[in-house]
This record gives structure tokens, sequence and C-alpha cells, in this order.
């Protein structure tokens, strides 16, 4: 049995859970190519016009491989964390790929509820008896799957460059570098090194909520606020970069409560969408560093 992942949206962030999950049933995993022009431009012409970049290039990732396997794993995420939930879209993912793209091979689409052990059990077997008729076996998968995700450490921390700052975002924006157009090298490139938000405990994270009038119901939403304030307030880096797709409507909520908790502190937005030039984006990128650098100087002379 042949299963289809796509390398896109939250495989960054659990591609060991996910592979791990169908390796141990016994399954023959095909993936995606990396992200690239060709995976966009397929994206692009088969989703909805309304949808984000991440969004498209996802039904991208599912043409590549729809007719190389004979089950395509398109997760129905529902709920990661208890009384909170991450974008609608990742709900009624599934249906959007059926609906747009023809002729795809049987797709699993279990809902996935990541935050109970009992309910990811459920899902494990309803997906996993697609596979193999064998219990057991689907219950020796999830503890195997549940304790490589445990094991890997998914997020990026190069603090030996003169310059910090947190790179702030959903993961499929952050870790995709062709839909980032490799922006981690080219901030490393500058001197500048970034720490992300599995760098910092959930806890601290989630203290970080208290200030606001009300909790942010949205999963990613916390984790990006409470980090990126915390490593503010606590002067950890020099500035935060924040990468946003154009559209996104938790973004845009986010964005405005990090710049009401920050205050002055340097704050770039990076809006990205299938139309996004490379050249504008270099430019934003290098006055960004440059006034950070301005800044460090000043700082540093005042101390001194």
């Amino acid at each position: 049995m042949k299963v289809g992942i796509p390398k896109s949206l939250l495989y960054y962030k659990y591609y060991l859970f996910i592979e791990t999950f169908f390796r141990e049933l016994g399954a023959e995993i095909v993936l995606s190519k990396d992200t690239n022009k060709e995976i966009l431009n397929n994206g692009v012409s088969f989703c909805v016009d309304e949808a984000c970049l991440p969004i498209k290039i996802f039904h991208g990732h599912v043409l590549d491989i729809k007719d190389k396997c004979d089950l395509i794993f398109i997760p129905r995420i529902m709920q990661l964390e208890k009384d909170e939930f991450i974008c609608p879209k990742f709900c009624g993912l599934p249906e959007m790929v059926v609906n747009s793209i023809p002729d795809l091979p049987k797709v699993l689409k279990e809902p996935i509820y990541g935050y109970s052990k009992s309910k990811l059990r459920t899902w494990a077997f309803n997906t996993g008896k697609l596979i193999t008729g064998n219990p057991v076996k689907i219950d020796r998968a999830l503890k195997s799957a549940i304790e490589a995700q445990i094991s890997v450490k998914s997020g990026k921390e190069n603090g030996q460059y003169p310059i910090k700052v947190a790179l702030a975002g959903h993961p499929y924006n952050i870790y995709d570098s062709f839909i980032n157009m490799n922006l981690i090298k080219k901030l490393n490139k500058l001197g500048i090194g970034v720490i992300t938000e599995v760098e910092v405990e959930k806890n601290l994270k989630t203290k970080q909520i208290l200030s606001l009038y009300k909790r942010p119901f949205w999963t990613f939403s916390r984790e990006i606020f409470g980090f990126s304030t915390y490593l503010a307030e606590n002067y950890l880096i020099d500035g935060i970069v924040y990468v946003s797709s154009f559209g996104c409507g938790i973004d845009s909520v986010i964005i405005e409560l990090i710049k009401n908790k920050i205050g002055e502190f340097p704050f770039l937005i990076l809006k990205i969408d299938e139309e996004t030039g490379e050249a504008g984006f270099d430019t934003r990128i290098e006055a960004f560093s440059d006034m950070l650098e301005r800044r460090k100087v000043k700082i540093e002379n005042n101390i001194s």
C-alpha cells in the first residue's frame, strides 16, 4: 500500500509523527517534492482564488503525488490544544482538495484532535484500518509516532550572530524555504540569527496571554503572540520578523495584538502571496537589517 503525503502545511511541524505512523503500519510512503515553481503554479490553477498561498501550494503538492499512490493523507486537523482551534480551512481541507482536483485516489480525511489521547486513538484506528486489519499493529504504530514526535525539536535557533530576531508566523510560512524565499538564509547572510517559537517554553508563552483583554482561541495566535512578546520584553532579541500570508484573518488580528504589546520595538511584517517579488522582499529585509544595526550601536553607546 502506497500512502501519499504532501510536504506542505503542518507537515513541517508533525512530519515525524505522520511518517512514523504510516511506516509502522507497513505502508510505503510517497512524499511530494519540495515546494517549487511547478507545484506553486499547479496549486494556483486548481485551488479557489480566495484561498491563502499555503493552501494553494498544498493543492500543488497533492497534484504532484496523486498518480503515484493508493491513498493520499489530507489531514483534517480540528484541534491541537483543548479549548483552542486552528484555521477553519484545515477543517474543510479534504473537501477543498477533493472538489478541486479530479481523479484522486482514496483520501484519508479522518478528523484529528491532537489534545486528546482517546480521540487521537480513534483517528489512528479509523485511518489505520484502511492499511492493516491488525489492531495491535495500529496501536503500536500510534505509540511509536507519538514517541518520535516528542523526541524531535522542530524549531530553529542560531543565535551565534551579532543580531537576533524572533521569526514569527505559521510553521508552513517559516519552514518552507520556497514560500519565504530562503528568508532564514537571507537573514543569516546579513548577520542576523533567528529564534522560532518552539525555543520558548509553553508556560512562558501562556503567561504572556494574561495581559490581553481576552484569551485568543487560535492555537498559533497564542504561540506566536506569547513567544515574540516574551522575547521582546525580556530583551532577548533585537527585533521581530513576521511572515504573513496575504488575506490571513488570524494573522491580521495577532499582528495588531503584538504591535500594541511591544510599542516601538522593531517589527517587520513580510506579506507573501503568489505574486510576491523577491527583489522587493530583499530590499525590505536589508533596510530592516540596517535599522537594527544602527539601533544596536546607539543602545551600546548610550550604555557605555
